[in-house]
């Protein structure tokens, strides 16, 4: 009984998809568990990733940057399966958001931990996140971020600006909430009831 094997070593597809792919494979499953926030969909989401990324790396162009073509490929597979499961998420209008912002930018603590740069990062609206997140921890050029989510180059500038500005009003309001602790006016950080 002839049992079908992996892809022979001698295969040169396999052997350039290989050296070109593989390397990117623990980068990408990081960026699939942050968007995904979930561990099982997230090696669902790179499993079909990398399954499309064979399928399709005669496509690719050696010399280019193939952690930035599967971060599209991702990001549309990605897109396709939230299509099909007939939801999309509900976000703020940017817009509202900039309308309703002072001009003062408050200072970014000096003493940040992880977890609370991490946890202030998921309060920002996700068209934000991904954006920062692909530029300042995967560190893609702006057009591979417009490549990888199908937007404009300006609207990636236009996102990291803004995603950044929530950021910095985020942790400065949670840090000066966490050093002067509630107000006369509130209890236990909620407003009083009249």
């Amino acid at each position: 009984m002839a049992q079908k094997s992996a892809p022979a070593v001698a295969d040169p597809a396999w052997a350039a998809f290989e050296a070109e792919a593989l390397p990117h494979l623990d980068r990408l499953f990081r960026l699939a568990l942050w968007f995904e926030r979930n561990r099982s969909e997230a090696e669902d989401l790179v499993q079909e990733t990398m399954m499309q990324a064979l399928q399709s790396f005669h496509r690719f162009r050696p010399g280019t940057n193939c952690r930035a073509w599967l971060t599209t490929i991702l990001q549309n597979v990605r897109s396709n399966r939230r299509r099909a499961r007939g939801r999309s998420p509900l976000v703020d209008d940017p817009d509202d958001r900039i309308g309703q912002a002072t001009p003062f930018v408050p200072p970014v603590p000096q003493e940040l931990t992880d977890e609370e740069l991490l946890g202030t990062l998921g309060r920002i609206p996700v068209l934000f996140q991904e954006v920062i997140v692909l530029c300042d921890v995967e560190e893609l050029t702006y057009k591979e971020i417009a490549d990888a989510l199908a937007i404009p180059l300006g609207t990636v500038m236009s996102r990291l600006h803004r995603g950044r500005a929530l950021l910095r009003a985020e942790l400065a309001h949670r840090r000066q909430s966490i050093v002067s602790g509630p107000t006369s006016e509130t209890t236990h950080g909620m407003p009083r009831r009249s």
